[in-house]
C-alpha cells in the first residue's frame, strides 16, 4: 500500500504520454516505437539475471531427483507459460508426466478470453492441488501485473504444500512476488498501447521463461556441446538433423550414424555413445550412472569450446 492507504500503481497499466498520439503517427514511427519497447523488455530481463540464477540453482536439485515443472498463469501470461512448457517435450525430451500446465479458464482459454476466470482463487487452489504438488516440484507463476488472483492463489497453495515456487512479474510490488518463495521482477513499465501486456511485458515474460527453462535443461544434461541430444525425432527433417548431430559429435560416417540411430529408435544421445565405441549393451547402465549427462561419461567428455 502507498502511504495514503491506496493500492500501489501498477506500472504495466499506466499510460505513457509519449504514445498518446501513436494512432496518427506514420507507420514507420509506430514500428520503430514498438521495436524500441521490445529492446527495453530484453534489457529488463538481462537486469534480472541474478534472480534467475538463484531460481535455477534452487530448482535444479529438485528436478534432478524427478520433480515436475508447473506453469501457472492467466490470459497472455498463462499462454506464454504453456508455450514454454510444451516446447520442452520435443526439444529436450522432457517427459510429459513431469509437466503440468495450468491456465485460468482451462483449455478453452487457450483460444479466447475466459471472462472472470483469473479472479477465481478457489478454482486455482483446486486446480493445482488436484496434481498433488510436493517438495520435489517446481512451480512457475507468471503474471504481468504480478497481482492476478488465480496465479497468486495457486502459487500460495503450492508453496504451502512444500513445492519450490517462483513468481515472475513485470511489476516490482505485485502480490505474486510475495506469495512465491522466489521472485523475479522483470520491470517493463507502461506499454506503447496502454495495458496491452502482450507487447513488451509479454516479450519479457517469454524471454525470462526461455532463459530459465533452457538453462535448467542444459544443467540437467539434455544438451551436449550446444546440441539437442534428447530431442524427439518425429519427422524427416529431424531425422536428417539427428544424423548430422551424431556425425558431428561422434566423428563417424553417415552410414554409421544412421545405423546407430536405427538401433536406438532414433535417440541421438544413445547413438552418439554407440558411434563413440561404447557397446550397445552398456549404454543404459552408463547413462543411469551419469544421470544421462554425456559430458561426464568417460571417452565422450571433450574440452569445452573456446569462449566458455
Amino acid at each position: 500500500m502507498t502511504p495514503n492507504g491506496s493500492p500501489p500503481s501498477i506500472a504495466t497499466e499506466r499510460q505513457d504520454p509519449r504514445y498518446a498520439d501513436v494512432d496518427i503517427w506514420p507507420t514507420a514511427a509506430v514500428l520503430d516505437a514498438l521495436v524500441e519497447s521490445q529492446m527495453s523488455a530484453i534489457a529488463a530481463v538481462r537486469a534480472a539475471i541474478p534472480e534467475l540464477e538463484r531460481c535455477v540453482e534452487r530448482a535444479l536439485p529438485r528436478l534432478l531427483v524427478g520433480g515436475r515443472l508447473f506453469y501457472v498463469g492467466a490470459g497472455t501470461s498463462g499462454r506464454i507459460g504453456m508455450q514454454d512448457g510444451v516446447e520442452l517435450l520435443p526439444t529436450f525430451g522432457w517427459a510429459p508426466e513431469r509437466l503440468v500446465l495450468l491456465l485460468a479458464g482451462g483449455q478453452d482459454a487457450v483460444y479466447q478470453a475466459a471472462e472472470g476466470a483469473e479472479d477465481r482463487e478457489d478454482v486455482a487452489r483446486a486446480d493445482i492441488l488436484a496434481h498433488q504438488p510436493g517438495p520435489d516440484d517446481v512451480v512457475l507463476g507468471i503474471a504481468a501485473s504480478g497481482s492476478t488472483p488465480y496465479t497468486c492463489a495457486a502459487v500460495a497453495a503450492a508453496r504451502a504444500a512444500g513445492s519450490l515456487t517462483i513468481g515472475i512479474a513485470c511489476n516490482r510490488d505485485g502480490r505474486l512476488l510475495r506469495e512465491a518463495e522466489l521472485g523475479v521482477a522483470v520491470v517493463t513499465g507502461p506499454e506503447v498501447i496502454s495495458g496491452s501486456t502482450r507487447l513488451k511485458a509479454g516479450t519479457a515474460q517469454k524471454a525470462t521463461l526461455n532463459l530459465m527453462s533452457t538453462t535448467l535443461m542444459i544443467r540437467m544434461g539434455h544438451a551436449y556441446r550446444g546440441q539437442m541430444v534428447d530431442m524427439r525425432v518425429v519427422n524427416a527433417k529431424l531425422r536428417q538433423r539427428a544424423c548430422r548431430m551424431v556425425r558431428g559429435l561422434a566423428g563417424c560416417s553417415e552410414r554409421q550414424a544412421l545405423a546407430a540411430l536405427e538401433t536406438t529408435g532414433f535417440n541421438v544421445k544413445r547413438a552418439v555413445m554407440i558411434c563413440s565405441g561404447i557397446p550397445a549393451a552398456q549404454v543404459e547402465a552408463l547413462l543411469d550412472a551419469h544421470g544421462g549427462n554425456l559430458r561426464t561419461i568417460p571417452g565422450l567428455a571433450m574440452p569445452p569450446a573456446s569462449g566458455t
